[in-house]
Formats: structure tokens, C-alpha cells, sequence
């Protein structure tokens, strides 16, 4: 079976963005300050290798982003973390 393009494409970027979370879960919880940092250095590199992707994938249009929040938008979350709604 032949993988098209697009497909792989948005595979990596799934798992490229399930690294970024294990990353973000592992760097708190450990103490090793040695580990802690390459563990940030892993996570940097892995947010340029998804933004470089996903800069392609936008140019191939693989990806087309959501619409862009409205003001009256942006303000009622920024109001429901202020009020301590959430």
C-alpha cells in the first residue's frame, strides 16, 4: 500500500505532537536538573521539527488552520479565566 503525501505528512505531525505532550508531562516530574534540561532541548527540537512540518503542510495546503478568534471571542476566555469561571 502506497502512503500518499498528505497522509504521512499529518501521521508525523500526530506524533510529533504526542511527543510534545510526553515531554511536557516528563519535564516537571523529575529532579535531575541534567535530565530536566536535555529533556528541554529534546522538547525544543521537537517544536521546531513540527513547526518546520507544519509550515509545509500550510503550504501544500494539507493543512488549512481554523478561523482566526474574534476579538469578542478572545475576550470572553480571557473573562472566564480572570472571574476564576474555569
Amino acid at each position: 500500500m502506497d502512503m500518499q503525501e498528505k497522509t504521512m505528512v499529518a501521521d508525523t505531525l500526530t506524533g510529533i505532537n504526542g511527543e510534545l505532550l510526553r515531554y511536557a508531562e516528563m519535564i516537571p516530574q523529575t529532579e535531575n536538573q541534567e535530565l530536566k534540561s536535555v529533556l528541554k532541548q529534546f522538547r525544543t527540537t521537537c517544536e521546531q521539527s513540527q513547526e518546520e512540518l507544519y509550515k509545509i503542510a500550510r503550504e501544500k495546503s494539507y493543512y488549512v488552520p481554523a478561523q482566526k478568534a474574534t476579538q469578542e471571542e478572545i475576550s470572553h476566555v480571557k473573562g472566564l479565566f480572570t472571574s476564576g469561571t474555569l
